[in-house]
Parts: C-alpha cells; sequence; structure tokens
C-alpha cells in the first residue's frame, strides 16, 4: 500500500479571525486562512480540499542514497571490498516509508487531545435514525475506493482549529484509513465558513455531486437559525437536496446544530431547526448524528465545561469539540456499514481505537 502526504505550508490560528458564521463577515476573507492535509489531489478541485490519507495507483522508490566523502571506498580499493563498502551502506528509504513516517508522527501530534478529558458516547442520545449505509458498505467490501464527502459550513471548514490535524474531515479520515488500513478512502472538505442551505444548494452539483461520493456528511442549519431565517423554508431546500444526493446514488448522514451559547440563545428556532432535521433524515431513510444533543450531554451529564468544545466565540468548537465529534461519528459509521460482514472481528458494541 503506497501513501502520499504533504501538509499546507501554513495554518492561521483560527481563533484570531472574525467568525464565519456572522452575518457581517465575508467569506472571501476568511477561506485563505483555513489550513488542510491534502494527500492525493485532482489538479482542478471545487471549493474543500482532500482530507484523507489516498494511496496511489502507482509509486516509484527513491533515488539510491549516494555514499558521503567519508564513506566511499579508495580508488585503490579491489572491486569486492567496493562491493562489500557498497553493500554497508543503509538502504535508501521507499517513497512509501517516508509517507507512513509523516503519517506517524501527524498520529502521534494528535494522539494525546483525549488525554485530559476523554471522549465518552453519550448515554441516553437516541440514534434510531443512523441507519445502514449500503453504498460505503459494499464499496469496502469489494475493495473499491470509498468517496465521503464532508459538507457544510464554517464548523465543516474547521473554523476554531488549531491546525488542519484537528478538523473534523481530517480527524474522521484518520480514524477510517486506521479502521479499515487496506482500503482507499478519500473525506473531501466541502466546508465553506458562513453558508447555510442557501449558498449550499447553489455549489450541490460542484462541490458534491460531482465527485460521485459513496457518502455525503451535510453539516446544515446553523447559519439558517443565527441569522433568524426560517426553519421551515431551510428544511424545505435541505429536503430537495438529500433527494439530490440520493438520486446520484450516495448514502447521506445529516449532522445537526452545535450546542454552544450563540445558538443556545435562539432556542426556540434552535430546536424546530434539529426536530425538522430529524424528521427529513426519517422521511427520506438517511442517516442523522445528533451533534446538538451530543454536545449537549458533554456539558450536563459529564459535567465538562463548555469553554473545553466551544473556543471564545461562543459558537465554533475547539480542538477538542471537532476530535470527539469526528470519534463519536466515526464510530456510528463504523458500526453501521457493518463490522462483522467486512471480516472485522469486533462486536458492533465495542468502540474503535481511542485516542487518535
Amino acid at each position: 500500500m503506497m501513501l502520499v502526504l504533504s501538509l499546507t505550508p501554513q495554518w492561521a490560528h483560527a481563533q484570531s479571525a472574525p467568525s464565519p458564521d456572522a452575518a457581517a463577515s465575508p467569506i472571501s476573507e476568511l477561506r485563505p486562512t483555513i489550513g488542510h492535509t491534502i494527500v492525493a489531489q485532482a489538479a482542478s478541485q471545487a471549493p474543500g480540499q482532500i482530507a484523507a490519507v489516498h494511496p496511489p495507483a502507482a509509486a516509484s522508490q527513491a533515488p539510491a542514497t549516494q555514499p558521503t566523502a567519508n564513506a566511499a571506498p579508495d580508488v585503490n580499493t579491489p572491486p569486492a571490498a567496493a562491493q562489500s563498502a557498497a553493500a554497508a551502506q543503509p538502504p535508501s528509504r521507499s517513497i512509501t516509508e517516508r509517507a507512513i513516517d509523516k503519517v506517524k508522527q501527524v498520529a502521534k501530534s494528535a494522539s494525546d487531545i483525549f488525554n485530559r478529558v476523554p471522549c465518552l458516547p453519550p448515554k441516553g442520545v437516541a440514534k434510531k435514525n443512523f441507519i445502514s449505509l449500503p453504498h460505503v458498505a459494499n464499496k469496502l467490501a469489494s475493495g473499491l475506493p470509498v468517496v465521503i464527502v464532508a459538507f457544510g459550513s464554517s464548523s465543516t471548514q474547521g473554523y476554531g482549529a488549531s491546525g488542519p490535524d484537528y478538523t473534523y474531515p481530517n480527524r474522521l479520515a484518520a480514524q477510517l484509513r486506521r479502521q479499515y488500513p487496506m482500503a482507499d478512502i478519500s473525506v473531501l472538505n466541502a466546508g465553506v465558513g458562513g453558508e447555510d442551505a442557501p449558498e449550499m444548494m447553489k455549489r450541490l452539483e460542484t462541490s458534491v455531486i460531482d465527485r460521485h461520493p459513496d457518502l455525503v456528511i451535510w453539516q446544515v442549519g446553523t447559519n439558517a437559525v443565527l441569522r433568524d431565517l426560517d426553519p421551515t423554508e431551510t428544511a424545505k431546500l435541505v429536503e430537495d437536496g438529500v433527494a439530490k444526493i440520493q438520486a446520484a446514488a450516495s448514502d447521506v448522514v445529516l449532522v445537526d446544530l452545535q450546542y454552544s451559547p450563540r445558538v443556545n440563545e435562539r432556542s426556540e428556532n434552535a430546536s424546530r431547526m434539529n426536530k425538522l432535521l430529524g424528521r427529513i433524515a426519517e422521511l427520506h431513510h438517511a442517516g442523522i448524528f445528533p451533534r446538538f444533543e451530543v454536545m449537549r450531554d458533554w456539558h450536563e451529564r459529564q459535567a465538562i465545561p463548555i469553554n473545553e468544545f466551544v473556543i471564545s466565540d461562543g459558537l465554533h468548537m475547539s480542538d477538542w469539540g471537532y476530535a470527539c465529534f469526528a470519534q463519536l461519528l466515526g464510530d456510528d459509521i463504523i458500526r453501521s456499514v457493518g463490522q462483522v460482514k467486512l471480516g472485522i472481528n469486533a462486536p458492533a458494541d465495542v468502540l474503535t481505537y481511542r485516542p487518535m
């Protein structure tokens, strides 16, 4: 298996920028500040970045390391001795080996995120609408490439994260790659800060459907509530979008609002929006990840202070928040595609490896 990895050269600290969810914040000013991890990228790409470790079809060995001046055999050295000296040189490391080392370094840099505050699954949070994901399961079972598109606004794009490793699409990609190490999995980040259903529907074809995803994770609704838009009108657009995505042979998982101070200030509209999103998932047999209830469980049952999972703007998630959100979402995806069917010897109620 071949791995190719490169990291963006810069990552602007997200907390220092204005909130992309605020109506007054132009998206064009925010998008350049968001970093990403790219491991296989098409020459032309619509909004969003590839966040997965993606094995290429082929790769070549790195050029052999040239002997140093001190290690080079003397011109008068007999041929046999010269060959022995050359054989003593350590072999050059392949592209794959170097890429694996980079992946390990990235994983190590993020491995302590749950050391102080563990990421625990919520109790009593209904997940009845997180149903099976047949397209993803079939691709994994057949050994075919799996493409996942994370569609949404700033919390998909990664606003608030301190680095590319901590955005939820990157964390999710790493988790799925560990669970299915022989699979070819790509997670494409199609999040654009400040958007909601009206703007997302304008780019649904280019950012999502044209990429032929097997799964679309659609985070939507928060900005509509913050702008005091009618939840019913937003729900109509989301329902139309879900129907189009499913017609293109993709599984769909909706992600509802985040539990945070600024959302809670509009609790009535937030509650309506969450119920409407749940209803859409039920009617279209799509999945839903109840992010609002999961985050509320962190605070109300697990007694985690809000500032542990929400940054100082009172809206966007922190490194820990994105990491735990991705971990629990990944657990549900793995469970939903059917672990035993794919030959993974683990009961459905056993959570995947953590910390990440």
